[in-house]
């Protein structure tokens, strides 16, 4: 890798112009790359004693087009709202069972155009965030085409800096 991590950092391998960053925000999604995320928050939290905010958008406008088309659009936003908030209980429970102070949001994104790494970039300015922690698939070629990046938006967007976690 080309550059040097929180390993490095707890090494002493960084200078004393590394930023200590209190106030953390990771995003999660129930997906084994966000708590892989999640876990380098929760270690640079111990050892920097910052404050974690976890988040999790619900992004609502394609379940408002598939709903639309299939099922019932409030019950597919309560399942979808109940899974989000399980996900964020086990979250904040982790962080805190680290020993750090840590709260959750959901946000729900139900505008047309706006994409869920600009509302995660707004809460990290709200709150205010020192560091945006988000794990990221490193998908290349026609899936990321298709798919887009909710990591690589945040980046173009944030004022923050942004800590992206790869999968093992």
């Amino acid at each position: 890798m080309g550059c040097l991590g929180h390993e490095a950092w707890k090494r002493g391998g960084i200078g004393k112009e590394m930023s200590v960053y209190k106030h953390i925000l990771v995003a999660v999604d129930g997906s084994e790359i966000a708590d892989h995320a999640l876990k380098e928050a929760i270690a640079l939290g111990a050892d920097m004693h910052a404050d974690l905010r976890i988040i999790h958008v619900i992004d609502e406008v394609p379940l408002i087009v598939w709903a639309a088309a299939y099922s019932s659009l409030d019950r597919v936003r309560e399942s979808y709202r109940k899974s989000a908030e399980k996900i964020l209980d086990r979250a904040v429970a982790a962080a805190q069972g680290a020993g750090l102070k840590a709260d959750s949001r959901l946000l729900d994104n139900v505008t047309f155009g706006t994409r869920v790494g600009e509302l995660l970039t707004q809460e990290a300015v709200a709150w205010p965030a020192d560091l945006i922690v988000i794990g990221t698939h490193g998908r290349r070629g026609f899936s990321h085409m298709v798919l887009g990046s909710v990591a690589e938006t945040v980046v173009r967007v944030a004022s923050t800096p942004v800590l992206l976690v790869r999968g093992q």
